[in-house]
């Protein structure tokens, strides 16, 4: 589910990094206004010693323009370790986290996202108050009052709370913020039948609709449950669910480039998947009954990057995938799904983006966007698109710390080592939002959010690095350096060594709605042996512990891990394995 193109091997100038942790203080100018007020929500995903924090601030004054500044006191011992989205320093128990070069603007009940880990000890009790370019945020404009309004949460999942405010008419910015989301009972059931399971149980994740049959449930399935589309859009009303994820994914000739998940759908199959797949779906999501739920689309996982990085002459082109660029099957069947779902006044369409570790390379990043907005406009309308979403079912890490394209090593940059191999980025935070940006400026709204799947990118466990790597060699600095940890970025199949990553959660970081658990984790990538089924799912050998790979993970081993069972079936293995090594940890 994975495919990986040629690499860009060109040497290139690095892009800049958005995301920077400083010591030092720094200086922000902040525009004039003749009214100011602020919000702030403050959550923490805590463990014995250490923390992360997500900050959202709103600004309710004046727009600012000039920069911005967030200020705050730690009433116990806490300090700031590393941050992301803000240029964060501390002095003391005083901290400032300062807008990053691309966000110096707030306008009017615009929001700023950002994220910290720490460390504390004892308590880790939240801020009293928090101050933006100098106002005090107590939830109105005008005069503060003495007390601050500051929303805190201290839950492991803060997007599964139990508010759930009635939406407002009409689409909002992000479907994920004030939501509870639906918890698959079925996945549910699953988890629990592995020891700890209960620890993550009650996150939400996406229900996969991988075939015809799926929309109106299978039973004796080894992949999808019994459950059909409408049964758990009833399940989410008996939750309180404020939103529901969906994966659309049935297109003709599907992963073009892979073989553990193809579909039922052959090459010419696209009448079939408007009447059959997807004018079913949208029948049902259409249902005057559901309109009080935001129902999230995640629409064809690994469909449209193909079409630069698999056809023609590229070393990863296959014959299915010069099928679908001919006959322009993929890129009229998103549009087809994309209008459909789209026309519905409580859905959100998300589309996939693939990851860094394959279109993050100068070559592929700019054609990818531009396929996108072909498929877009297909639909009649590219607000049909609420968003894009990255690293689906893989295992790229949300953040390296340690390694970024900026990095040198004895006068080297880590571009050049071999694990990074030119690519522009290094984790999949970074790239989600330059990405995002590359669409808003050919065509996209600029309202669309980035979803990052996390449910498998932790890496924690005790081959986690604590700090860079003293290695001046660069290729064995990456290597000691590197959260991700596998044996090439190319490896997709259910990943020996992988860990839950960070738990659903809304509105994390500056132009992202959400990291969420799309993948369910427990889910098998593929089969680990042929084993014949009627599901349409053949046998990859990118899945297979023993296969040395091929160009397109460098010929490298594929990391998989034994005795997997076919795409979509549960493997409690695995799932041990994710939760062991989740990071943070449970």
């Amino acid at each position: 589910m994975r495919p990986i193109p040629t690499r860009a091997r060109a040497l290139t100038a690095a892009v800049a990094v958005g995301v920077v942790a400083a010591t030092g203080a720094m200086a922000v100018a902040t525009s004039a206004s003749a009214a100011a007020g602020c919000r702030v929500n403050y959550t923490v995903n805590q463990w014995s010693t250490g923390f992360t924090g997500n900050v959202t601030v709103t600004n309710l004054g004046d727009p600012i323009s000039g920069g911005w500044r967030l200020t705050w006191t730690w009433p116990g011992n806490q300090q700031v370790t590393q941050g992301w989205s803000a240029t964060i320093s501390q002095s003391g128990a005083n901290v400032t986290a300062a807008n990053p070069g691309w966000a110096a603007s707030l306008a009017t009940n615009g929001t700023a996202n950002f994220g910290f880990n720490g460390s504390y000890s004892g308590t880790n009790t939240a801020p009293a108050t928090f101050s933006l370019n100098g106002t005090v945020c107590n939830g109105q404009t005008g005069e503060p009052s003495p007390s601050a309004s500051v929303s805190t949460s201290t839950s492991p999942s803060p997007s599964t709370s139990t508010s759930n405010p009635p939406p407002p008419p009409g689409k909002v910015d992000n479907p994920y913020a004030g939501a509870r989301g639906y918890v698959n009972p079925e996945w549910k059931a699953k988890a629990e039948s592995v020891a700890g399971g209960n620890r993550v149980s009650n996150n939400p994740t996406a229900v996969w609709i991988d075939r015809i049959a799926a929309i109106a449930g299978t039973s004796g399935s080894s992949s999808n449950g019994s459950m059909g589309v409408r049964d758990h859009l009833d399940a989410a009303l008996a939750q309180g669910a404020g939103y529901i994820q969906f994966v659309i994914y049935n297109l003709p000739g599907r992963d073009c480039a892979a073989l553990a998940s193809n579909g039922e759908l052959g090459p010419n199959d696209l009448p079939r998947y408007k009447a059959e797949y997807i004018d079913p779906i949208a029948a049902i999501q259409a249902d005057s009954k559901y309109a009080s739920l935001r129902i999230i689309n995640i629409v064809e996982i690994d469909s449209l990057p193909n079409l630069v990085t698999n056809v023609g002459s590229a070393a990863g082109a296959t014959a299915t995938c010069d099928t679908m660029k001919a006959n322009g099957g993929y890129v009229q069947g998103i549009g087809y799904a994309l209008n459909k779902l789209g026309a519905l006044a409580n859905t959100y369409n998300y589309v996939d983006a693939a990851h860094h570790g394959w279109i993050g390379w100068d070559s592929n990043f700019n054609p990818t966007a531009d396929i996108m907005l072909e498929a877009a406009r297909a639909s009649g309308n590219v607000k049909n698109v609420h968003g894009f979403i990255t690293n689906t079912a893989n295992y790229s890490a949300l953040r390296e710390t340690f390694v970024q394209p900026t990095t040198t090593v004895g006068g080297q940059s880590v571009r050049q080592s071999k694990w990074v191999d030119w690519n522009q980025y290094t984790d999949e935070l970074t790239f989600a939002q330059a990405f995002r940006n590359r669409l808003v400026s050919i065509g996209f709204d600029a309202g669309i959010g980035m979803l990052i799947d996390t449910s498998r990118n932790g890496w924690g466990g005790s081959a986690r690095p604590t700090a860079a790597s003293t290695n001046t060699n660069v290729d064995i600095f990456v290597n000691e350096s590197r959260i991700d940890r596998r044996i090439h970025a190319g490896n997709w199949c259910n990943q020996a060594g992988a860990g839950l990553g960070e738990r659903p959660t809304a509105a994390p970081a500056t132009g992202i709605d959400a990291y969420v658990w799309v993948k369910p984790p427990g889910e098998s990538d593929g089969s680990s042996k042929l084993i014949p089924n009627t599901e349409g799912k053949g046998f990859d050998q990118m899945c297979d512990p023993a296969y040395t790979g091929n160009a397109r993970n460098g010929n490298s081993l594929s990391g998989a891990l034994p005795d997997a069972p076919i795409s979509g079936a549960w493997f409690p293995a695995q799932f041990a394995q994710l939760m062991a090594n989740a990071y943070p940890a449970l």
